[in-house]
């Protein structure tokens, strides 16, 4: 009998070892035995889109623009247009602007408008920054000035001069200078001033950005 039972205790010591080895190698290594755990993988830095250059704005980008302004009882109608290409308007380049104008008074009771003076002042600039302005170009009349009632109208050809190697847009800036005649007999005239701005751009401007 106490052999049986040395016999069985033996025996459930062999089954104990020999689930203890199924136990462990059913069990992986452990972490540090791996030589610690895989390195997590950094996400790659992405380059953030530099944003699309915005279109230089161009009123005169389809040939032509008319414009209307206003003072006091006058309104003017405005037409502009240049004769040379806005492919050709580089920074050093002679640009021509041409305008042509008539004019509606309200009440309309006979009296005549006269343009006494129209002046254009040519201001290039670029996104950063504004230049100096060209010298303002003006045309004078004797008095009373232009008859620019309609049907009569004023044409006139102002040049925009060379401009930095850096603008990208010359802003045009037009004052005119209206005498109306108080009655339509009178040899009194109300002086009324309108004003007006184009932007175009400049071909192939932008050089030092």
């Amino acid at each position: 009998m106490e052999y049986g039972v040395r016999g069985s205790r033996v025996a459930l010591g062999m089954v104990g070892v020999v689930a203890l080895t199924f136990a462990l190698s059913g069990c992986g290594a452990p972490p540090w035995a791996q030589g610690g755990s895989a390195a997590s993988s950094s996400p790659t830095p992405t380059r953030a889109a530099s944003p699309a250059p915005q279109p230089v704005p161009n009123d005169l980008s389809s040939g032509s623009t008319q414009k209307t302004v206003t003072a006091g009882a006058v309104s003017a109608t405005v037409d502009y247009w240049s004769t040379l290409s806005m492919d050709r308007w580089t920074p050093t380049a002679l640009k021509p602007v041409s305008l042509s104008m008539v004019t509606t008074v309200t009440p309309d009771d006979g009296q005549k408008v006269y343009l006494q003076r129209a002046t254009m002042t040519a201001v290039p600039g670029n996104d950063a920054q504004s230049f100096a302005p060209l010298a303002a170009q003006t045309d004078q009349s004797n008095a009373p000035g232009y008859l620019v009632l309609s049907p009569y109208s004023y044409s006139q050809t102002f040049n925009v001069g060379e401009v930095p190697a850096d603008a990208t847009f010359v802003t045009l800036q037009f004052t005119y200078e209206f005498l109306v005649q108080a009655t339509p007999t009178s040899e009194e005239f109300a002086k009324q001033t309108a004003s007006d701005t184009l932007t175009v751009a400049i071909a192939g401007g932008g050089a030092a950005d």
